[in-house]
Order: C-alpha cells, then structure tokens, then sequence
C-alpha cells in the first residue's frame, strides 16, 4: 500500500480546474502542509523573471518614481502575495546601489510585456499580466508617501562589492517566510527598482508569487 493516498473532493475547481484534494496517510489521518505549498500545489504560485542564459539586464542609473525594472499586475478581482524576490548581481559597475519592491494601487502603463510562468509545471496560465524591461523602462504611476507601499529595500554606497559582508552578490526578500507577504488586492501594481549611479548593475532576477481570487481573501 502507499504511503500517501490523495483524495479528491467535489469542491469549486481549483487551479488548473483541479478539485481541492484532502492528503491522507494510511493510517486515515489528514496530512497538513505549508499553506504557501498548498497555494502552488493548486496551480496559483506564478514567477516573473529578468535576465536568461548569461545576458542579464542592466539596471537604472537612479531610482525614480514613475520607473522599475519589472512589475506584477493585478487586476480588480484578483489579489496576488509576493512569496519570494532574489537578485543576483553579474557585474556591480556604478555606485550608490539601490534597490526596492513597492506597490501602488494603479497597474503599470508601459514596458515590455511578460508572461508570468507557473511555479505548477501544468498550471493554467495567469490572470495577473507582468512586465520586464531593463533600466527603469517599466513604467508605473507615480510615488507618493500617501499611496505607495514600501515592502523591501536594500542600498551600498560602495563602489563596487568587495564580497566582504554576506549578501552583497544577490540580494533575497522571503516576505511568507518574515513577517508574512502583504496581501495586494487589485487593482494593484507590485514593482521592483535596481539602479546604480554612474552605470546601472547587471543582475538576474525572479519575483515568485501567488495569484488568489480576492472572492477567496474577502468573501462577500
């Protein structure tokens, strides 16, 4: 007999059009996960990514408040939760390093589209939209104390890194894993800047999140 039996429910579909399944062992007893895997095992956990192969993407020379390196969109009637963000620095040119996540509650209006990839290898596609596009060519609405969300940030006034603190290659954000990912309701934009004075880092990046109908985060 196996070890882990799974039974399928005539719930609501899920991800994928998936029924919720119940995890039982063979003793009958229900099998409780992280509810963040739980989330992706139902086909909602999706990533935006920056850079391929060794051709990363350049950041923006200073942060501004209208421009970002890449961004997630969540329409009225969907609610994403950032899970994971981490930047890896190719070539650390420039000075004054700084880089942020922030939301707003207004979708971006330019840059390069990109389609989010389900963290589900046989997920459905997302309802949520992205866009990449090197050196702050993303454009989002602009910043103000009042309206924007600051969730992570990081800056190095250095010159370069000299690898001497931990950390100063790649930069990571776990916000499920801390104090628990801020719940975006759309309409709402969750974008990240990366700029540098002088010449803008290199870098890879990937934004993984969760896709949630906001039925689901707020019932009615």
């Amino acid at each position: 007999m196996p070890l882990m039996q799974v039974f399928r429910g005539l719930g609501a579909g899920f991800g994928n059009n998936a029924t919720p399944p119940a995890y039982l062992n063979t003793m009958a007893q229900q099998v409780v996960m992280q509810w963040y895997q739980a989330m992706i095992l139902d086909g909602r956990g999706f990533q935006v990514r920056a850079g391929t192969i060794t051709t990363p993407l350049v950041g923006d020379v200073a942060i501004t408040n209208t421009a970002a390196e890449f961004c997630v969109d969540a329409a009225s009637g969907t609610t994403i939760m950032p899970v994971a963000q981490i930047i890896s620095i190719r070539l650390s040119t420039g000075t004054l390093h700084e880089y942020a996540s922030k939301s707003v509650a207004t979708v971006s209006s330019a840059g390069t589209a990109f389609t989010p990839l389900p963290l589900k290898s046989d997920g459905s596609a997302a309802v949520s939209t992205a866009r990449v596009q090197a050196a702050g060519a993303v454009t989002v609405t602009t910043e103000a104390a009042t309206t924007t969300l600051r969730h992570w940030s990081w800056a190095n006034p250095a010159a370069g890194f000299t690898g001497a603190l931990p950390g100063d290659q790649h930069q990571e954000w776990y916000p499920a894993a801390n104090n628990g990912s801020p719940v975006l309701v759309g309409p709402r934009c969750l974008y990240t800047q990366i700029a540098a004075a002088g010449t803008g880092p290199s870098y890879y990046a990937n934004l993984d999140y969760l896709e949630i109908p906001t039925l689901m985060v707020n019932p009615s």
